[in-house]
């Protein structure tokens, strides 16, 4: 798609807004970790964590690609996004495993539709949507893991 500084401008709006769910994830996942007995499921978060932090540089190779720095952590408004992530902060003090897995489900359902709806608009380039399609596909995976942790 040809871009013009309009659509340009709302690519690298629509980017910014899925590396602010990402650092959000990223941090939830480093504080469940931090708060979870089970070894196995606190190797799992690091990953996940791991795992946003490899996306991010992803998006931000992006958004730098439409001549936008990412140096500053400008952070943009995350609304109800950031809440659904914030909300696991409160479950972490009751140290509860099942509530922390509860607060992740819902960070990572916020994280999947900000992604379709990054996807539904149509100012990305194909690159871009091939890049956002491939991390939502993980994150909609590891919500699967996640869920099955809850029954075990």
């Amino acid at each position: 798609m040809i871009h013009t500084d309009e659509t340009t401008k709302e690519a690298v709006h629509t980017l910014e807004g899925l590396v602010s769910i990402l650092e959000d994830g990223k941090l939830g996942y480093t504080n469940a970790a931090e708060h979870v007995d089970s070894p196995a499921i606190k190797t799992d978060f690091l990953e996940y964590a791991r795992e946003r932090a490899l996306f991010i540089v992803e998006i931000q190779d992006e958004i730098n690609k439409l001549g936008k720095s990412t140096d500053t952590a400008g952070g943009g408004p995350l609304g109800a996004i950031h809440r659904a992530w914030i909300d696991i902060k409160s479950s972490f003090t009751s140290g509860d495993t099942e509530a922390i897995i509860n607060a992740c489900v819902t960070g990572e359902e916020a994280a999947i539709d900000k992604y379709k709806s990054a996807l539904a608009k149509n100012e990305l380039e194909t690159s871009q949507i091939a890049i956002i399609s491939k991390q939502l596909n993980s994150i909609e995976n590891t919500l699967t893991k996640i869920k099955a942790k809850r029954l075990s």
